[in-house]
């Protein structure tokens, strides 16, 4: 009889393999689900992960590694903070669509003027956008006690209706004759968030990179790391030491809704380049699994975020290549998530053999 027993302390050797062996799980059962669909399996998981790499145009690709993992890694990082702390912010593509359209709102109310201070205010209104949305679900179970897991992910919908009525309406673009979308940012050099477009680096990475930072020292260098670690792990001992559960909840839920606000505002003034009724691609959604997968620790995230932009990338080569449909690679994307939940498992419990002692 198999069985699962619960470890006495959670294995660290299970807590650092699950993220690999996650990994090559998803290798070999996507390798098999390409197959079923009549691909190569070994040449699809070769074009997926090798392609963008050392692949002959991998000169073009290995940019677009910044360009797709940046936003990644500046979300999961805010959602990590959260959830150490059992807090669940489920709605950063909300609060991504809305510090895109608060901060590419001020870009656009001061066109054409390429002033030094433009940027800057676009910066302060993207972050402001994702806090101030992410403050409803905290306010809502600080208040009343609501979920925050339904509540941010139910804003969800309506921040796309917003983005779809700020296509269609106030943010259009007036010389685009009736299209939707705004602007291209791209060519409005005073609101453009490019470092050095040909290199994939834009002001976004330079944000993720701070943010890791950020995260690393707040987590372990902080008194606020410290209460988010301990409300996580143990929170009736965070109550016996002056944990205050609605700051934390206000901190980690605004924090997240911030870094999400500046991902969607670099993204709208940079690899997207204008606000579209489908500028919203998943990133928050994404940046879930990037979170968990880099085992909420910052520089796992940063790993992580590489790893889930490379899938991106090579997904869409393979789709290009061998003609795999994109149904297909969002399953394959999934089932990482699946795979990692699945053997994390074995971080708390061990499979036992035989039936159980009577006691």
């Amino acid at each position: 009889m198999i069985r699962l027993e619960k470890r006495p302390q959670p294995s660290r050797a299970w807590s650092l393999a699950t993220p690999v062996v996650a990994v090559l799980a998803t290798m070999v059962a996507g390798g098999m689900l390409f197959g079923i669909l009549g691909k190569d399996p070994v040449e699809a998981i070769r074009t997926i992960f090798w392609e963008p790499l050392f692949g002959e145009f991998a000169f073009y690709y290995r940019p677009q590694l910044l360009v797709k993992g940046a936003p990644l890694v500046l979300i999961a990082i805010g959602l990590s903070l959260g959830f150490k702390a059992g807090i669940w912010n489920i709605g950063a593509e909300g609060q991504y669509i809305i510090g895109a359209l608060v901060g590419a709102g001020i870009g656009l109310a001061f066109y054409p003027l390429e002033a030094w201070f433009v940027f800057p205010l676009m910066v302060i209104g993207g972050a402001f956008g994702g806090w101030l949305w992410a403050m409803i679900p905290a306010y809502l179970k600080t208040r009343f006690g609501t979920n925050e897991i339904l509540v941010s992910l139910m804003l969800v919908y309506v921040a796309e209706q917003f983005l779809a009525s700020m296509s269609l309406g106030l943010l259009r673009n007036p010389e685009g004759h009736g299209f939707p979308g705004s602007r291209n940012f791209n060519s409005y050099e005073g609101a453009s968030s490019w470092i050095n477009e040909n290199a994939g680096m834009h002001w976004g990475v330079v944000a993720a990179l701070i943010a890791v930072i950020f995260a690393y020292v707040l987590l372990n260098r902080h008194m606020v790391g410290y209460h988010i670690r301990l409300t996580g792990e143990a929170p009736r001992a965070a109550r016996f030491a002056g944990v205050k559960p609605a700051r934390l909840i206000l901190f980690c839920l605004g924090t997240s809704g911030m870094l999400a606000g500046l991902a969607g505002l670099f993204e709208v003034s940079g690899p997207s380049g204008q606000v579209s009724i489908d500028f919203n691609v998943g990133y928050g959604f994404t940046a879930i699994i990037v979170a968990f997968l880099g085992r909420l620790h910052p520089v796992g995230i940063l790993l992580a975020g590489g790893l889930m932009a490379l899938t991106y990338i090579g997904g869409d080569i393979a789709q290009s290549n061998l003609q795999l449909p994109s149904a297909a690679i969002q399953v394959f994307q999934g089932m990482l998530l699946f795979f990692l939940l699945a053997f994390d498992l074995l971080t708390n419990f061990r499979i036992s053999l035989g039936k159980p002692e009577v006691a």
